[in-house]
């Protein structure tokens, strides 16, 4: 499966199988990563799949439509550059949504995607600056209803 080989190369310096790390940023603080995932919900509570659709295509929250197809046809202008999304909830599971939510760059250091869930970002706008671009529970929503597209 590719993203196995995604994560095996990202992960290749783990030694003995379980690689545990805490985040240093004040938004990643209590974010253990396991394996290049995040098993556990970053607020403790289940994601509401509906909400996660809403955060996916608002432009000033996830706007995953501006990377990614996803099987939302009455959206427009899906984007091309990032893979499409159909299917995903059968190709990864939640604690593999949730790391590429949260850093993508630890599963793959050159993606384009932005993290949503760390600060510390480059080249932001001020406003942006040391703020994450989606909540905790906004999070744990979209990979809820990312899980729903299988």
């Amino acid at each position: 499966m590719k993203h196995s080989k995604f994560l095996a190369a990202a992960m290749g310096f783990a030694i003995a199988g379980t690689l545990a790390v805490s985040a240093q940023s004040a938004d990643m603080a209590n974010v253990t990563i396991v394996n290049g995932t995040i098993p556990k919900s970053l607020t403790g509570k289940a994601g509401d799949p509906a909400a996660g659709k809403k955060a996916a295509i608002n432009q000033k929250k996830g706007n995953c439509l501006a990377c990614h197809v996803m099987p939302i046809p009455e959206e427009q202008f899906h984007g091309k550059t990032g893979p499409d999304l159909h299917g995903i909830g059968s190709r990864q599971t939640e604690a593999e949504l949730r790391m590429r939510l949260v850093d993508p760059k630890v599963i793959s250091a050159d993606t384009m995607m932005p993290s949503f869930f760390k600060t510390g970002q480059h080249r932001v706008l001020k406003d942006f600056e040391g703020k994450t671009i989606l909540e905790a529970q906004e999070v744990e929503n979209i990979v809820a209803y990312l899980l729903t597209l299988k």
